[in-house]
Order: structure tokens, then sequence, then C-alpha cells
């Protein structure tokens, strides 16, 4: 996204003044308040591009995360009781068959 004006465009902007022209003073304080929240504007939209690019990147690499983390569907029922007999055999010991 483009801007029509940058901040320092708006703080160098001269007006003409006529007859019966705007108070100055006031214009230059009204242009200065813009001026700050013109700059927030662009600083905020700066962080959220970053934060939108950096969420971008994390959603890009979920994927590659799952696959990683996927449990082993090799497992069979069988299988996965033999091994919680022998994780009860260390843990209880002879105490589970007496």
């Amino acid at each position: 996204m483009e801007f029509k004006l940058k901040a320092s465009d708006i703080l160098e902007k001269e007006f003409k003044t006529g007859l019966r022209g705007y108070n100055q003073e006031e214009v230059d304080v009204f242009l200065d308040d813009v001026i700050q929240d013109y700059e927030a504007y662009e600083k905020r939209i700066a962080q959220l591009q970053l934060e939108n690019n950096k969420l971008k990147e994390q959603l890009e690499e979920m994927p590659k995360r799952t696959q990683a983390v996927a449990p082993q569907t090799g497992a069979t029922n069988f299988d996965i009781l033999k091994r919680l007999s022998h994780l009860e055999k260390h843990v209880f010991g002879s105490k589970l068959y007496e």
C-alpha cells in the first residue's frame, strides 16, 4: 500500500494567504496534530505488516511441525498392551503377581 502523502509533505506544505485568510498559527497547530497522527499511523501499519509477515511464516511452517509431531501409526493394540505390561512389571515388580 502506498500513501499519497508523507509526514514531511504535510510539514512542508505552505498555503497562500488571502485578504481574509485563515489564522496562520491555528493552521500550523492543526497541521502539527495531523503530522503526529500520520506518523503514528505509518508506524502502526509498519508494525502490523511485520506481525502479519511473521504470522504468515508461522502458518507456512505449521504443516512441517505437525508432520514431525504426528504419532507413529504402525503400533497395533497388541503392541501397546505389550508395552503397558512391560511398564507395569518395571514399576510394580513382583507385587503385581502376588
